[in-house]
């Protein structure tokens, strides 16, 4: 009975510190509010071990499910060398359920989206997931819903039409004072994304286009790829010159922001080298010392 107690009271000492050992706990800053908290305040990412202060991290993964569009949750520091997502039973645990429920809904559909294989049926008030059979990439597939046995095309959505094309059993673009609202004129203010085909609406504002569903950045106007493009070169010359919708003294601003962050990249990895080849003599040694000493631990000769 003795020991008993003993080893209860051991567990409760530990559980419950004594106030003069919090006081001596270590403060970690959070990189989302600059703030210094407590590790009983902190939460770290699994896949890239960033860690957070878990009431920022609750209201980015808020953020990220209300405006993701159920593309995964990534890290939220951005400069992340591991470039970590966070697990779908870190989410379930830092926001509410009809939170995560909205996310894993999302999440589903984007992946239907993303899917040659798969399809919703057009039908509004049936919303079954269609398998689509394999076939010539970009050629209309046959695809029969099976709740509601409707035959349909895979690329328009369509009643299925066997030898008209799908730009023929489209129905006409309405036309408006700024153009057709939908299609391929270049002021239609609804475009599809080249790469997973979301419809995308475009009220104002810059040209440089990015997919929230996929994260493709695109130009409104041509659809042209841009995700390479960081300095914008593609609104210097062709039929979409200066029509990013920018002034062009904030064009230079931001390309002189670009360079300066490279060079000083550039700058910081001269400056380290040298000192990383000065110290890699003392870490091979060091790293050396260790293994020797755990071979020596592991050596049955010397146990």
């Amino acid at each position: 009975m003795g020991s008993v107690g003993r080893l209860h009271y051991l567990t409760m000492t530990a559980e419950n510190p004594a106030p003069g050992d919090l006081a001596l706990a270590p403060l970690v800053t959070c990189k989302l509010c600059l703030c210094e908290q407590s590790l009983d305040k902190m939460t770290t990412l699994q896949e890239c071990q960033c860690i957070f202060c878990t009431a920022c991290l609750k209201q980015y993964m808020q953020l990220a499910i209300r405006d993701g569009c159920g593309s995964p949750i990534t890290c939220p520091d951005m400069v992340c060398l591991n470039h970590g997502t966070l697990q779908e039973a870190e989410i379930a645990c830092l926001v509410p359920v009809d939170q995560f429920q909205l996310y894993q809904r999302l999440k589903f559909e984007r992946e239907v989206h993303l899917d040659p294989y798969r399809t919703w049926c057009p039908v509004a008030d049936c919303q079954t997931v269609c398998p689509v059979a394999s076939g010539d990439p970009g050629q209309p597939v046959l695809v029969e819903c099976p709740s509601c046995h409707l035959k349909f095309c895979s690329c328009c959505k369509d009643a299925w039409h066997a030898e008209a094309s799908c730009r023929d059993s489209q129905p006409i673009a309405v036309p408006t004072e700024h153009g057709a609202l939908f299609g391929a004129d270049a002021d239609a203010p609804i475009k599809q994304c080249p790469v997973c085909r979301v419809y995308i609406e475009r009220n104002e504002g810059c040209a440089q286009m990015m997919c929230k569903n996929c994260k493709h950045t695109f130009c409104w106007y041509c659809l042209q790829n841009l995700d390479n493009d960081i300095f914008l070169r593609h609104y210097d010359k062709g039929p979409c010159r200066n029509k990013l919708g920018h002034s062009r003294a904030s064009v230079i601003w931001n390309r002189t922001q670009v360079v300066g962050i490279l060079v000083g990249l550039g700058i910081i990895a001269l400056v380290t080298s040298p000192l990383l080849l000065l110290a890699s003599p003392c870490i091979i040694c060091c790293v050396c010392k260790s293994c020797r000493g755990k071979k020596k631990k592991h050596d049955p000769s010397t146990t």
